[in-house]
């Protein structure tokens, strides 16, 4: 059995108070020890999400009721994680000391932390767990749109505001579904999506949305959230669906303003409806499976060493990412 040094404490990045990357600091605490069901992972790997920089915020206001009203009550920023089993808590089985394993967290953003065990998943042999780390919430959440929308072999789908995590992931598992992808992004992003088998990709600050064909698609996938919901609706074909994922909206409410106005704009033949992933395991896994066949390939736009995460949040929370950004192990 592979064993491992444990230390009494680590290095972990958390914040006291709400408000921009600055909030954020490198902290010294103990080494957490697994719960029942959990295991302790040495980190390798903790990829960046949206929502990260939601709850560092705590914008929209909203989020606040559920995780903190005047700070968060989780001080730990980071979600994704990719790393090696070094101790298993109770009842843990399926899993040893040793194991590489990939999934979804809280506080991923430290050289240890404590997962539960079922939110886990072994990383395929040969698979780095940098790019391993991008997957479970961006790669769940791409999934679910798909879902969502049926999209398949001979879809056509057009993407907004395509070029970060959720929406290069979205295009290449639409590719990879034998989907025609349309994308709009920024300038940067063009030729990634291009390259991740989109049709056209085109920058949104010369192509607005109505220039593009009426009743052209078989979903659009709204990741920008900023456009009227009724463009949206007249790119669709009928039968098909536009599904709502991102967007800031109301300073307090967020998107669920435009959600419900979304509901009256329903109908049989055009359809709204919003998703909010969940992270599967059995997902997750297909997802890896996947990627280490090449049969998708997850961007990367920069990593940064754990010493400096302060700087890949500051990136993230800047905007305009293409990809993902991710924090490695130092």
């Amino acid at each position: 059995m592979t064993t491992h040094t444990i230390p009494q404490t680590m290095t972990a990045w958390r914040q006291h108070a709400y408000g921009p990357a600055a909030v954020v600091q490198a902290e010294t605490i103990p080494v957490p020890t697994p719960g029942r069901k959990e295991v302790l992972l040495k980190v390798a790997a903790a990829s960046l999400n949206s929502g990260d920089i939601h709850l560092m915020r705590g914008e929209p206001r909203v989020v606040r009721l559920f995780f903190g009203l005047r700070r968060p009550r989780t001080r730990g920023r980071g979600m994704d994680v990719a790393g090696t089993v070094v101790a298993l808590g109770a009842d843990v089985t399926g899993l040893a000391v040793g194991d590489l394993v990939v999934g979804a967290g809280d506080e991923t953003l430290a050289e240890f932390v404590t997962v539960k065990a079922e939110r886990l998943t072994a990383l395929p042999a040969g698979l780095d767990p940098v790019v391993a780390a991008t997957l479970p919430i961006a790669g769940n959440t791409a999934t679910t749109i798909l879902d969502t929308c049926r999209v398949g072999a001979g879809s056509t789908v057009l993407l907004v505001g395509a070029g970060g995590g959720v929406g290069t992931l979205t295009a290449a598992l639409a590719v990879a579904r034998g989907a025609e992808v349309w994308a709009t992004c920024g300038a940067r992003a063009e030729q990634t999506l291009r390259d991740l088998g989109a049709l056209r990709a085109l920058d949104y600050r010369t192509h607005d949305i109505a220039s593009l064909p009426a009743a052209a698609f078989d979903a659009v996938v709204d990741i920008a959230g900023e456009l009227p919901l009724e463009a949206l609706r007249d790119r669709l074909r009928d039968g098909g669906t536009v599904a709502l994922v991102g967007g800031d909206g109301h300073p307090f409410w967020g998107p669920f303003p435009r959600i419900i106005r979304s509901l009256f704009l329903s109908r049989r033949a055009r359809r709204f409806r919003s998703v909010t992933a969940v992270t599967k395991t059995p997902v997750t896994a297909e997802l890896l499976r996947m990627t280490a066949a090449g049969v998708i390939r997850p961007v990367i736009e920069r990593t940064y060493p754990l010493s400096d995460a302060g700087a890949a949040i500051a990136h993230v929370d800047a905007g305009h990412t293409v990809g993902k950004v991710v924090v490695v192990a130092d």
